[in-house]
């Protein structure tokens, strides 16, 4: 079994889908797990109660990722707390259709900022903490639509590519401080953020029809390889793409 016990842990997105499994899968490892989120303070207060339930601390706070005042914010409040940043999980993401021919500005923005600059300024603000430390995890959330493209997604591809290139870049510049960043690649997963293409029964057929375990993810197992590449099992990986897709990459 995993232990993170008496880590601190910081999950951007952290109070619904992936982000909400992956506080939970820590809080269980022992974990303290800091949940940052944007609107849904409901949900956030709900995960940070079953995460103290586990035997943990748990500390939610309101911060949009896309800005560098408030991720300092999340990064002074957490470090006020607990004493340390141990982990760092970069969840948070937006994904919305978008035909490029009539794509508008802010759209192409929203996505900019919250997918790639919150990630971005997650990496950044947490590595000094980190170095002066000399030890830290960092595991950013990419998708398989940043390895082969997504058709009328091209804005969220291109982050999720970014993504993939940013955490190979840091790995090799923040290997020295003893710290290791790493992603994990997500294809479908039974999210909210999905709910509107696997309800359609066509839809989900021809999505099941490029996946060779003929199913989507649960979020817990997307949680569980961030789990796995946050921990000791992992201190010798740094800089790697772990696609957790059902072998849809295999089937482009």
């Amino acid at each position: 079994m995993i232990d993170l016990k008496g880590y601190t842990s910081i999950i951007t997105g952290g109070s619904r889908g992936i982000g909400r499994a992956t506080v939970l899968k820590f809080a269980e490892a022992g974990s303290h797990v800091v949940i940052v989120y944007l609107k849904n303070q409901k949900e956030a207060e709900e995960v940070a109660s079953l995460a103290e339930a586990k035997g943990v601390n748990a500390l939610s706070i309101k911060g949009d990722v896309s800005s560098r005042r408030d991720m300092e914010r999340v990064v002074d409040q957490t470090l006020r707390h607990f004493g340390k940043i141990n982990i760092l999980v970069n969840n948070a993401g937006i994904w919305e259709r978008a035909p490029i021919h009539i794509m508008k500005e802010e759209e192409l923005e929203r996505t900019l900022s919250i997918n790639l600059r919150g990630v971005f300024y997650g990496c950044q603000l947490v590595c000094q903490p980190m170095m002066s430390q000399g030890s830290g995890r960092i595991v950013n959330i990419s998708s398989t639509a940043g390895q082969r493209g997504e058709p009328f997604y091209s804005h969220y591809a291109a982050t999720k590519g970014a993504i993939i290139s940013l955490t190979k870049s840091l790995a090799v510049e923040l290997a020295p401080y003893g710290i290791t960043i790493n992603a994990v690649a997500p294809g479908w997963v039974d999210t909210d953020m999905a709910a509107i293409p696997l309800s359609n029964k066509e839809e989900r057929e021809s999505i099941l029809s490029l996946i060779p375990l003929r199913r989507v993810a649960r979020p817990e197992e997307i949680a569980d390889s961030v789990l796995f590449l946050a921990s000791d099992m992992a201190s010798f990986i740094t800089g790697e793409i772990l696609n957790v897709n059902g072998g849809a990459v295999l089937c482009g």
